[in-house]
């Protein structure tokens, strides 16, 4: 099975103080693009530092990206560029029945991998997904929601219907 950004690293394989420069090349942006609903994915690399204790792999560094989302009032291409700092622990899948495993807080970054192999392009994906902007606006997403009937927060609002309710309503 070939994963968006396939770089699966095996344990035995992987050096304390590794780095590694990852670059997706034009299908793996592809399919990148796709699961996330991209509209482009121009540029997608990373810079990894890898520390391996035992099972345990941490991969820190950084990804950038250039792409291009859908504005969600007008649908128009919002271009952005992504440069976000990651830290991710992999640590062996916890061997249990039907229990769940809560993570506390400083824990959320950290993934599970089967003992053979950690996908740390699959992991790096992850990061893109989570560092993107979950409401990209175009410059004409105001016009759009205006023509569709949207009221702006000032005409929705709390203050908005307080005005309305004291006749004060200057619309």
């Amino acid at each position: 099975m070939t994963t968006d950004f396939a770089h699966r690293l095996t344990l035995d394989r992987i050096r304390d103080g590794e780095r590694l420069d990852l670059v997706a090349d034009a299908a793996e942006r592809a399919r990148v693009a796709e699961r996330l609903a991209l509209v482009s994915l121009h540029r997608f690399d990373a810079h990894v530092a890898l520390a391996r204790s035992g099972d345990e792999v941490r991969a820190t560094g950084r990804i950038k990206a250039a792409l291009g989302q859908s504005c969600v009032a007008s649908g128009e291409p919002v271009a952005a560029r992504i440069d976000e700092a990651f830290d991710l622990r992999f640590v062996p899948e916890p061997k249990v029945g039907d229990e769940e495993i809560e993570l506390s807080e400083d824990e959320c970054e950290t993934l599970f991998h089967d003992g053979a192999a950690i996908d740390l392009g699959a992991a790096l994906a992850d990061t893109l997904a989570l560092s993107l902007d979950p409401y990209p606006r175009s410059p004409n997403a105001e016009e759009a929601l205006r023509a569709a009937g949207v009221l702006s927060e000032e005409q929705a609002g709390p203050f908005a219907a307080l005005a309305k309710l004291t006749g004060r309503d200057q619309a």
